[in-house]
């Protein structure tokens, strides 16, 4: 569906819900909708990006299909997000090939840049990947270009996502200093990590289908604190280099190996979980490029996660350099593809927070 006629539906749609407000107890979504008497494009991207896609409003929806109404919020909003993904993007190009087929397009990166990489890290060593048995990552993939890969990866990364960020905080209307609002902050960061709108009481959301659970709460969150731990193994890492100088490898019970390790665990749990309850998801709300495009970060961000899990595990064995190869080239291709992901929709769902919050203390202040 074209955007216009995409943004019509919603408009359409949205008018419905919002003289009905049966649902406006359930979620951001509805509390926020009921600020709005119109919906235009800009309003239906932040409330689709609000959405936490639970499926709750279509299955207590009296105008959900069958009714000649067509009332389907959570399909709605899917294909919105698919949308938006593309329309905030840097560069643009990118989301849309991205979007055609995202598991194809990860996995063909993947196995070009761990082809690229193996033959640089050939060339270096002498013509053919080093025999390294003490665990030494370096002596396979140079210091030097590790740091200067990664970096000039990551800038770019940050700058998509930078760039992604600040086009959809400003065409849901607000100022960028907005943002930093530090009340409205705290409470979307208390939203957003307690993911509070998965939790309905308690009962948990209607995921996978109309019955209540908190499977995928805690799935989300196994995932979540999996990729902050994993960071804090970064980090420590570099603290350790850095700061006081030891150099790797560390030991299997020091902070960064302990780190990574208890997060790659949680992240492989969550992410597996998280697959399987996408296998058993009600089709009716459900729209393919959205699962496409969900699906292929999360597989991509799992054979990231599993192979570094592998490479910790046997980093002294004589495969440790095609395990590294193999571990560093889909970590390249998983940040080459985070700004075109599912992943910026975390970026755009924590701002729409932000917005929602800021939305209740401006109605507050007015006594609203």
């Amino acid at each position: 569906m074209a955007e216009n006629d995409l943004m019509r539906e919603g408009e359409r749609m949205m008018t419905i819900c919002n003289a009905c407000r049966y649902c406006e107890g359930f979620c951001a979504v509805w509390r926020a909708m009921e600020y709005r008497r119109a919906f235009p494009p800009n309003d239906m991207n932040y409330l689709a990006n609000l959405c936490h896609d639970c499926g709750e409003c279509y299955y207590a929806c009296q105008y959900a299909p069958p009714h000649e109404f067509e009332v389907n919020p959570p399909l709605l909003f899917a294909k919105i997000r698919v949308q938006s993904f593309e329309k905030y993007a840097w560069p643009e190009g990118f989301a849309k090939i991205f979007g055609k087929n995202g598991v194809l397009t990860s996995l063909l990166l993947s196995v070009v840049l761990i082809l690229l990489l193996g033959g640089v890290l050939s060339a270096t060593g002498g013509g053919d990947l080093p025999v390294v048995t003490d665990g030494n990552f370096y002596k396979v993939a140079p210091h030097g270009l590790l740091v200067g890969l990664f970096g000039l990866v990551g800038l770019f990364v940050l700058a998509s996502l930078w760039i992604g960020f600040t086009r959809f905080w400003n065409d849901i209307g607000e100022k960028l200093a907005d943002f930093a609002h530090p009340s409205s902050l705290k409470l979307a960061a208390k939203e957003a990590l307690r993911l509070e709108y998965l939790d309905d009481q308690g009962l948990g959301c209607t995921y996978p289908d109309d019955k209540h659970s908190q499977a995928r709460r805690w799935l989300h969150h196994m995932t979540f604190y999996g990729f902050v731990l994993c960071f804090a193994a970064t980090t420590t890492g570099f603290i350790y280099e850095y700061v006081f100088h030891w150099i790797a490898p560390y030991g299997y019970f020091s902070l960064p190996v302990a780190f990574g390790s208890l997060g790659g665990l949680s992240l492989t749990a969550g992410l597996v979980g998280l697959l399987v309850l996408k296998t058993r998801r009600n089709r009716d709300i459900s729209d393919p490029k959205h699962c496409g495009i969900d699906i292929a970060f999360t597989v991509l961000l799992l054979l990231a996660t599993v192979s570094g899990l592998a490479l910790a595990a046997f980093r002294e064995w004589p495969a440790m350099p095609v395990l590294l190869t193999v571990h560093l080239g889909l970590v390249l291709a998983l940040f080459l593809v985070l700004p075109y992901s599912k992943f910026v929709h975390g970026i755009y769902r924590f701002a729409a927070l932000v917005k929602y919050a800021l939305e209740r203390a401006r109605k507050k202040a007015l006594g609203v």
